[in-house]
């Protein structure tokens, strides 16, 4: 028997992009008048406003949690961009839709996993509270059977300790004994998730370019 500990950003909804490049490309899209050393800096800002909580909600949908994002990044610009309002809806569906199209294809793939292979996956994320409500909306809360968010547990990865609470969790609801040479965790970062991983003495998949049946099974 084999377990899986998945990343949620980057792993399963970006193809393995940094959200950073995913944003930054939808601002391109709309023609939002501002460097990329300027958006970073908004970027950077508005992550650690998000991370203090109290913005994000638990039942807030990925959309509505995108476009708190893209409306706090862009009032901390300091250029002239116009309507925030009308920019944030224009950004928030531009990078949204993209979204979905990318999840579907990872939804697939978890599918085929979880038919093929019938080994316990457990999610593992730095999120903001509200990682269940995101799961439902995009369909894909049937696939793991515990999740680990930052915001509930009060451990951000790298910390290896919150991997190892997933490691913890599969042991504990696996029905054969899983060491961590047993487990694979996935995800789109090498020191987030691959390194941390890796320490704990578990195997890794490190995602580059979208979740793929073959890479995992």
């Amino acid at each position: 028997m084999t377990g899986y500990l998945f990343d949620y950003g980057g792993t399963i909804d970006t193809r393995g992009e940094h959200w950073s490049k995913v944003i930054w490309r939808g601002y391109q899209r709309c023609d939002v008048p501002v460097t990329w050393d300027d958006f970073w800096e908004a970027y950077v800002t508005t992550e650690k406003t998000l991370g203090k909580g109290g913005i994000i909600m638990p039942t807030d949908t990925f959309h509505t949690t995108l476009s708190k994002k893209i409306a706090l990044q862009l009032r901390s610009l300091n250029a002239d961009i116009g309507d925030i309002e009308a920019l944030t809806i224009q950004i928030t569906d531009s990078i949204y839709s993209e979204t979905v199209q990318v999840v579907s294809e990872s939804r697939e793939v978890l599918r085929q996993i979880a038919d093929k292979t019938g080994s316990p996956m457990v999610l593992v994320s730095n999120f903001y509270g509200n990682i269940r409500t995101v799961l439902r909306e995009f369909r894909l809360d049937g696939f793991f059977a515990e999740i680990i968010e930052s915001a509930e547990v009060g451990i951000r990865k790298p910390a290896p300790r919150i991997w190892q609470k997933g490691i913890e969790m599969l042991q504990s609801i696996s029905p054969t004994p899983l060491t961590p040479r047993d487990i694979t965790v996935v995800g789109d970062s090498l020191d987030k998730d691959i390194i941390p991983a890796r320490q704990l003495g578990c195997n890794t998949i490190h995602i580059t370019n979208g979740l793929k049946k073959d890479i995992i099974i």
